[in-house]
């Protein structure tokens, strides 16, 4: 091999290397940027929420006053401002009433996972390891769950188990950032469902959506990645469909691999949320599908209410696509992909 070449190649690795630890730089600084911005604005809100309120003790008017910021802050500001995130945003400010104590290596999802710990020197124990260890959401929660600061008290040897969960978490990428909805929803950018899908997996929902309202047995599209929220954490339906004859909502959700317990689950507890949530008067309970896909083939499976499962499933299989031309549509779109 040519040294004149390899000497070359060397500088020129060198000079990527360099670029690329600016930009990686850059990126982490901008998104604190956005996050701390997040965290003082809410911070701020929380702070007149709170002042509001004081002026009148009656229980009531604060729920009032909550419910009618909520429907003017969503008219100018999108989703992200229902009642029970207004009601967190408050909780922040009575949580951290020093501005000054903020710290802006901190996110609003640091944040509001850190106001779940009740105890005050536990809060301020996982808030110095969040930035000392640059902790992602992931770690902090992780951390939090298995009671990392009551491990460390009653532990005779803290550095072992310090030593346990000292990594620092892995370089921001954008995708990493676009992705978090409650960025998006502060800087006033709709969600697409671009953002949030693999290649593959938005192939076959793309070619799903179509085939279904093909199908000409009472589908009316209603959404695709439904977004809706519970204690703070965010959850997508894939696709959402009305059925017009069925009077029911029909939920979808793709699942690149085998079907597992959690899958069943999570669509199960999607189910739930339309029951208890978004039926209306007449309507029948929906219904909730799986479409799991694995080398050979699509497994599709109904979740529906406990108490109607068995006759539901005969009844919405009279409309419904069979499995197997469901299980013949993904796999016909996986070929596509593929080649």
């Amino acid at each position: 091999m040519n040294k004149g070449n390899t000497l070359s190649e060397k500088i020129e690795n060198q000079i990527y290397g360099q670029i690329k630890d600016i930009l990686t730089a850059a990126r982490v600084k901008a998104y604190s940027a956005v996050n701390f911005a997040m965290v003082e604005a809410y911070w701020l809100i929380g702070k007149q929420i709170v002042e509001a309120q004081a002026g009148n003790e009656r229980a009531e008017y604060g729920e009032q006053l909550l419910q009618f910021l909520s429907k003017k802050l969503i008219q100018d500001f999108g989703r992200g401002f229902d009642t029970s995130t207004l009601r967190r945003i408050r909780q922040f400010y009575l949580t951290f009433p020093i501005r000054a104590t903020l710290r802006h290596e901190l996110g609003w999802s640091h944040y509001r996972l850190i106001m779940k710990v009740s105890n005050g020197n536990a809060r301020r124990f996982y808030i110095d390891e969040c930035v000392n260890s640059n902790w992602s959401t992931r770690q902090l929660e992780r951390q939090i769950n298995t009671h990392f600061y009551e491990r460390m008290l009653s532990s005779q040897d803290k550095e072992a188990v310090s030593a346990e969960i000292q990594k620092t978490a892995p370089v921001l990428d954008p995708k990493d950032f676009i992705r978090n909805p409650a960025v998006l929803e502060f800087l006033g950018i709709k969600p697409s469902s671009h953002l949030y899908e693999k290649d593959l997996e938005m192939a076959i929902i793309n070619h799903l959506q179509e085939f279904l309202l093909e199908m000409g047995r009472g589908f009316s599209f209603i959404a695709r990645q439904k977004r809706f929220s519970l204690d703070g954490r965010d959850f997508y339906i894939d696709l959402v469909f009305y059925h017009y004859i069925l009077k029911c909502f029909v939920l979808i959700d793709l699942k690149i691999g085998d079907l597992t317990h959690q899958d069943l689950g999570q669509m199960q507890m999607y189910v739930n949320y339309y029951t208890r949530e978004l039926m209306n008067d007449g309507d029948n309970p929906p219904i909730g599908i799986i479409l799991c896909a694995d080398k050979s083939d699509a497994i599709v499976r109904y979740t529906l209410a406990e108490d109607n499962k068995q006759i539901f499933a005969s009844k919405y299989m009279l409309y419904l696509p069979t499995e197997q031309e469901l299980q013949d549509e993904v796999s016909s779109v996986v070929r596509q992909k593929q080649y």
